[in-house]
């Protein structure tokens, strides 16, 4: 294949990387595999339109993108809208699509397994007709960003610091909003905490990302009106896994999800693979099965779909 790879060298496991070294092995194991390939290595403000700009070309047949979620999110939406490839390699802080898509979190392993890989078909969600390969997310998780983004840090550790510390000011001060829903065929009202829509359901996992990228189905998750206490007992329950078991927590699988904010405050926000954004009166989301193409690694899409016909999604 024809591929050109964007290495993102403000992301976080970039940031102490020799990036020279890096944009020649780049390219010395896709030459190797037998693509045609070249690397450049560009800043944080710089590699999403240099992205775009690739997509429209008709000699690209895919694109290897290297960064944190949010390169990674930019750049899985340029490929969906152009029809082509994408490989990810995981440099940044949580690297959520790049678990799901099981690539090695090793930047350097990731390269021989992408060259080497080929490629699968994954689902891919949008709201409001924006793309998003993790999640939605309104509520708790919005105000968090929200506090973080207001702590200053520059390295990975500083990043789970602010973190840390805005995740106690969730606790403590947790928000509570109405919200209608429809969803497989249900139409409610409810007072929540929190909203998450998952490109997939989220596995058993602390770090809430999907197993599977091809189930056809979105996750679609919210919880009561929660106090201090009971945020911490989600929390709990996020870290082991098992925050379906929460009492306060609904879970759905459905195909789309319109929500609808009555009262919605001014300046009120949402989290789209990990940006702040503002949180829009209505917001429609949809799955787009199958329609992102991906490289992964050799055998790994067969065995994944056999899984599945073992297993069917609940």
């Amino acid at each position: 294949m024809k591929l050109v790879g964007f290495f993102n060298r403000d992301g976080g496991t970039f940031k102490t990387t020799d990036m020279l070294a890096y944009e020649k092995r780049a390219e010395a194991a896709f030459r190797e595999a037998g693509h045609d390939f070249d690397a450049i290595v560009f800043s944080g403000k710089e590699i999403i339109p240099a992205m775009e700009r690739a997509a429209k070309r008709d000699d690209i047949d895919g694109i290897v993108a290297g960064g944190g979620d949010g390169t990674i999110s930019a750049a899985a939406s340029i490929a969906w809208k152009n029809g082509i490839a994408l490989g990810v390699v995981p440099a940044g802080t949580m690297n959520l699509f790049a678990r799901s898509l099981r690539v090695p979190l090793d930047i350097w392993q990731a390269l021989d397994v992408l060259a080497t890989g080929e490629i699968d078909n994954v689902d891919i969600a949008s709201a409001n007709g924006r793309p998003f390969i993790h999640q939605f997310s309104a509520g708790l998780h919005a105000r968090m960003v929200r506090y973080r983004n207001a702590y200053s840090y520059r390295s990975r550790l500083g990043k789970i610091r602010a973190s840390t510390k805005a995740a106690l000011g969730v606790v403590f001060n947790p928000p509570e909003f109405e919200v209608d829903f429809e969803a497989a065929g249900m139409r409610e009202r409810r007072r929540v905490s929190a909203i998450s829509v998952s490109n997939n359901p989220f596995g058993e996992n602390a770090l809430l990302y999907a197993d599977n990228l091809t189930s056809g189905e979105l996750g679609f998750y919210t919880a009561n009106p929660l106090k201090p206490l009971g945020v911490a007992r989600l929390a709990i329950d996020m870290l082991r896994g098992k925050f379906r078991e929460n009492a306060d927590v609904m879970v759905m699988h459905p195909a789309e999800v319109h929500l609808h904010f009555p009262k919605l405050r001014f300046k009120a926000n949402c989290v789209m693979d990990g940006e702040l954004l503002p949180l829009e009166r209505d917001v429609s989301i949809r799955l787009h099965p199958g329609e992102l193409k991906v490289l992964v690694k050799q055998g790994l899409a067969a065995q994944v779909h056999a899984i599945e016909r073992r297993e069917p999604a609940a």
